[in-house]
């Protein structure tokens, strides 16, 4: 019986959780952490629940539950991609007012699901991830754990 292959989800590492993934999700994975490290280079990666994050913040929810989150974060999941983009211009989430420019992501609040990379136009992600940046929410930082 074949050993099966460590889970993405468990690496300690952005590295090895690209490493782990299966193509070409690989492939996509690494060029969309290439950009966003292009892109944000001040937003340093690191693994927090289960995907990669980039940069850090504080948060305290109306509950008064509070912890860090990433700025920005990527995910593989099963059937698609997860670009989640943690900011707000006014009252308005960031990557929702993104719909009319990225046509053929799925586009929910704070993220940006897609089942191909090369589905999305380049320059507005670029746009995108700037913004969010940008946008972080005011207690960031660009450290991260890990």
């Amino acid at each position: 019986m074949a050993a099966s292959k460590p889970d993405p989800k468990d690496a300690p590492t952005p590295a090895q959780y690209i490493a782990r993934l299966d193509e070409p999700r690989r492939s996509q994975i690494k060029e969309l952490h290439d950009l966003v490290r292009t892109t944000v280079p001040a937003l340093r990666p690191h693994m927090q629940a289960g995907m990669i994050g980039y940069g850090s913040y504080h948060y305290r929810g109306r509950s008064g539950r509070e912890g860090d989150w990433p700025v920005i974060a990527v995910a593989s999941n099963k059937q698609y991609i997860s670009l989640y983009v943690m900011a707000t211009v006014g009252a308005a989430y960031l990557a929702e007012t993104y719909k009319d420019r990225l046509p053929k992501a799925s586009i929910g609040r704070s993220c940006v699901r897609f089942r191909r990379l090369e589905d999305l136009d380049r320059r507005t992600l670029t746009t995108l991830l700037r913004e969010g940046a940008k946008y972080a929410p005011k207690d960031s930082s660009t450290g991260g754990r890990g």
